[in-house]
């Protein structure tokens, strides 16, 4: 039996962050530390999932 999942794309670190969303990193801390991005911290390093990333970006520009 073979299960069909999406892998997923994990992005580590605020920098990277910062590369996907076009962001200065400076912000992207920011909104980070505000919760205003999905993500969260891991051992005291940020961390998004690229699609949940991408997609709350997108939604809001609706």
């Amino acid at each position: 039996m073979q299960a069909n999942h999406e892998q997923i794309q994990l992005i580590w670190g605020g920098a990277e962050i910062a590369k996907v969303i076009g962001r200065s990193s400076r912000s992207t801390f920011h909104m980070l530390e505000n919760g205003d991005i999905p993500a969260k911290k891991v051992c005291g390093r940020w961390v998004a999932e690229r699609g949940k990333l991408i997609a709350f970006f997108l939604e809001d520009a609706e």
